[in-house]
């Protein structure tokens, strides 16, 4: 029978690059914490939940991550899991103490040289700028949508001419302003506003007469 760690290298080495798996495999080992991965979610690429009675914590991400996005995803909620353990709820999902673990998850990341040197760089830059605002880096965000298999014809919201017609989540729009990393987008059928990620994937409608 194989052994706990033996299971966990089985399923994570089909999405992580090969030089990464041992670093994940020592977090599971001491961790307890039930990882999964799950099926493709619109809204999360990964996720930790935690219960009030004495279950164990769980970690979910999306299987159809490419290699690095999926390390990067789950560097990211073991640092959840990390700060929760230590402060439980009396801290912010993203504060001061989540950025403190999860710089110290990417660290050794960063400074193993397996990764490639745009990611690295993104990285670097990113733990700088984490300290000084929220978690979310849409250069980062960028660099690690690259990786993506080429023949996955994936269309970015950023990618689209202002007004164009777009459609997310059987839902669809017409493209406005952009607020930061989110585009102010108007909803077709309702005229109601909502603020979309600059990355966010949408199918493009030809709304030509």
């Amino acid at each position: 029978m194989l052994s706990k760690k033996e299971q966990y290298r089985k399923i994570i080495e089909r999405y992580l690059p090969s030089e990464f798996i041992d670093m994940i495999l020592d977090l599971l080992d001491n961790h307890a914490v039930v990882f999964r991965v799950v099926k493709p979610r619109k809204t999360k690429l990964g996720d930790f939940r935690w219960k009030n009675n004495d279950s164990k914590q769980q970690i979910t991400i999306n299987g159809d991550l490419n290699p690095y996005s999926f390390l990067v995803t789950t560097l990211h909620e073991f640092a959840h899991l990390i700060t929760f353990n230590k402060f439980g709820h009396r801290v912010s999902a993203h504060g001061a103490e989540w950025k403190s673990e999860f710089t110290k998850l990417l660290l050794p990341a960063i400074d193993s040289n397996w990764l490639p040197i745009e990611l690295s760089d993104a990285l670097t830059t990113s733990i700088v700028r984490m300290k000084a605002s929220s978690c979310t880096d849409i250069q980062l965000q960028r660099v690690l949508l690259s990786y993506n298999s080429q023949d996955e014809e994936l269309i970015t919201l950023e990618s689209l001419e202002k007004n164009s017609i777009f459609a997310l989540n059987g839902r669809i729009f017409q493209k406005g302003l952009l607020r930061r990393t989110r585009f102010l987008c108007t909803e077709v059928k309702s005229k109601k506003q909502f603020l979309v990620n600059a990355l966010a994937h949408v199918e493009l409608i030809d709304n030509e007469k």
